[in-house]
């Protein structure tokens, strides 16, 4: 019998157009619903948009437009950037839909019955930003959540018998897996030991929203409204057997996923209300600290929010999936700014998995003719080998615990640890020199090396796969495995992969971003929010030194004089270095560029060189290389060119690149 799973975000207010923090939660729980679907689950990930309220009616008419209009626009902001990410959400329910009305109601009408609800007066202060009552609060005084300035409310309205769920509130607080993470759980029970009052659950000074059951001039407070989409979307409430059916497939949810700010509502309301009305209570309730941006929560208000369409546009959606559950610490705050994603995105997946699948593939292509390799013999084996492995498995089990105690950011440490240890077990073993020799031990040698490092790229790729989807589902193509969708991943261990398994095409998966990429995401937020943008200047760039000798405006503002001399202090300006090529391929829609991948000894550079017609990427892995090291980045076909590889000119115009007869370390100056 299979499991069930389902997981639930927030259903997102529409006083706003979504941004990365909306995106977060949203990514979090897709990468959960991902794995899960993976492990065998049968799950179901909800989503949606919360749509009524005061607030809401509000913004309506300050827009000229009606509620529902308002609404509906927002909505669809939300629905077709989720669709633009790849969210994998099985619904998305809006609190105006008919079937959520209708099952609101009778929820409202059962909590009723039961006893837990009457009619009574409130007066006091509400803040309408977060439909929030606030208790003891005064006339003037500030929202505790948001700041702003509360409203004197004076009204007849249905009230809930909040004050007879303290104590079996603060019995099911004892359970450590209720509320995570704990400092949320402190904080809730904190609130429920002071008291509880009972709450009013209907408003009658305004019109939008779900009318309670029997008495239309009032209409239900918005949180037990919203609260409800989690069991209205899956069939409480209604007479269909195919929606009853679901009801009591999937309820009670394994995990309902929140930011901070509304844990009371998730919290201590929400399990209130299910009490009352005889519901069993969800597993778990998740909360999440906020994104930080100029050390201030991203709001609409402060105008400091940053679209996830100005990320998707420069990197795409895998670089920012990636970006936010690695960065930050899940459950505490975290920051967020352009320089920081870019140099995550550079560090661990163009440098890391991005390299680790290019030079893997790209060797197995050139010594192998694209067919995973084995060694013929048990002797072509070290305990290196098994190092490798016994990480590998290691990673399998560590990975899985951590995922599940939501410590997403450790447990991608702990994949990239694996990805930084099979690079180091290349590079210790020297793959390419192997392939110089053409004896039988070396060949085994170089198979086993090889097919180590595809194994492990097999396994990292695997446990990536909820997290960035669209990135592993290339790799995963490109190493001849099809669809990764339909790998069972309780099923995954070390020497899976199959000898002799055909690779497909090996393409780059992360392009290395430069800077360019912090200015175009800077500007295209600079826009939107009406701030002046500084002019840029256009340069002209070249790949390296054999394509077409050097274009840069500062080395030529600098040529010699007409006899062609230049002092030794000018040659010294100059910094050329040893290089080994660790990766070469082509670059897409390109006849004459290759881009590499070069050590110096310092660290691995990404060089786009102008070699293409002379030379076979596959022939350069390896192979030792002369390369400006200290000349200024430059840009061609999106990719930064870090430096340039230095070569002759023939005069039929074939380039020939400058080695060395001796063997010198990679990294040594030439003077």
């Amino acid at each position: 019998m299979s499991r069930k799973f389902y997981i639930t975000t927030p259903i997102y207010y529409v006083n706003a157009h979504p941004h990365i923090g909306h995106a977060y939660t949203t990514i979090a729980c897709d990468m959960i619903a991902r794995r899960h679907r993976m492990l065998g689950d049968e799950t179901f990930f909800l989503t949606g948009t919360d749509e009524h309220g005061q607030k809401i009616e509000r913004a309506a008419q300050a827009a000229g437009k009606t509620p529902q209009q308002y609404a509906d626009e927002i909505s669809a902001e939300f629905r077709q950037l989720w669709k633009r990410m790849g969210i994998t959400n099985d619904d998305f329910i809006r609190t105006t839909e008919d079937r959520h009305k209708k099952r609101v109601q009778e929820l409202f009408r059962t909590i009723r019955d039961n006893g837990y609800i009457y009619k009574g007066t409130y007066t006091g202060q509400y803040c309408v930003s977060d439909e929030l009552y606030v208790d003891g609060a005064q006339p003037g005084d500030p929202c505790p959540t948001c700041g702003r300035i509360t409203e004197t409310v004076h009204e007849e309205n249905y009230f809930f018998k909040l004050s007879a769920f303290q104590e079996k509130l603060l019995d099911l607080y004892t359970n450590p897996d209720f509320i995570r993470p704990e400092t949320r759980r402190n904080e809730v029970n904190s609130f429920v030991r002071s008291g509880l009052r009972d709450l009013s659950v209907s408003r009658s000074t305004f019109t939008w929203g779900i009318p309670v059951p029997d008495d239309p001039k009032q209409v239900i407070y918005v949180w037990l409204d919203a609260l409800a989409n989690y069991i209205t979307a899956i069939g409480y409430g209604s007479k269909h057997a195919a929606a009853q059916a679901a009801f009591k497939k999937f309820w009670p949810a394994d995990v309902h996923m929140i930011g901070k700010e509304i844990v009371r509502f998730h919290c201590v309301y929400w399990p209130a209300f299910l009490l009352a009305a005889g519901l069993q209570l969800p597993k778990a309730i998740v909360a999440h600290g906020w994104l930080l941006f100029e050390e201030s929560k991203m709001s609409k208000s402060r105008g400091n929010i940053v679209r996830t369409e100005t990320i998707l546009d420069v990197l795409g959606a895998d670089a920012l999936r990636y970006f936010l559950l690695r960065e930050v610490v899940f459950g505490q705050d975290g920051s967020f700014s352009f320089d920081a994603l870019v140099q995550r995105y550079n560090s661990d997946l163009a440098n890391g998995l991005g390299n680790l699948a290019s030079r893997t593939l790209t060797m197995i292509n050139y010594y192998f003719k694209g067919e995973v390799p084995y060694p013929s013999h048990a002797a072509a084996r070290t305990t290196a080998d098994d190092a490798i492995a016994e990480t590998a498995s290691k990673t399998i089990r560590e990975f899985g615990t951590l995922f599940d105690q939501f410590q997403f950011s450790r447990a991608l440490e702990t994949a990239w640890a694996l990805v930084a240890a099979v690079d180091k077990y290349i590079v210790d073993n020297e793959p390419w020199a192997l392939g110089e020799k053409n004896d039988e031990q070396n060949r085994a040698r170089l198979a086993t090396v090889l097919y180590t490092a595809a194994e492990a790229l097999r396994i990292a790729t695997a446990l990536a796969h909820p997290v960035i989807p669209e990135s592993t589902a290339k790799i995963w193509a490109q190493m001849g495995l099809g669809d990764i969708k339909k790998l069972a991943l309780n099923e995954l261990a070390w020497g899976q992969l199959r000898l002799g398994t055909k690779l497909g095409e090996v393409q780059p998966v992360f392009p290395r971003a430069d800077k360019s990429a912090i200015e175009r995401m800077q500007k295209m937020e600079d826009e939107r929010r009406g701030a002046p943008v500084a002019a840029t200047q256009a340069v002209a760039e070249t790949p390296s030194l054999s394509a077409q000798g050097p274009a840069n405006p500062a080395i030529q503002a600098a040529a010699p004089a007409a006899n062609n001399k230049i002092s030794i202090d000018d040659f010294a300006k100059v910094e050329l270095r040893v290089g080994l090529v660790k990766v070469a391929e082509r670059v897409p829609k390109s006849d004459k560029l290759l881009r590499l991948e070069v050590d110096i000894g310092s660290e691995v550079r990404q060089v786009l060189a102008g070699i293409a017609e002379a030379y076979a990427p596959e022939t350069l892995v390896g192979r030792k290389v002369v390369i400006v090291a200290n000349l200024a980045p430059r840009k061609l076909r999106g990719m930064e060119s870090n430096g340039m590889i230095v070569a002759a000119s023939l005069e039929d115009g074939k380039p020939v690149l400058a080695g060395f007869l001796e063997d010198v370390p990679v990294g040594a100056r030439l003077k």
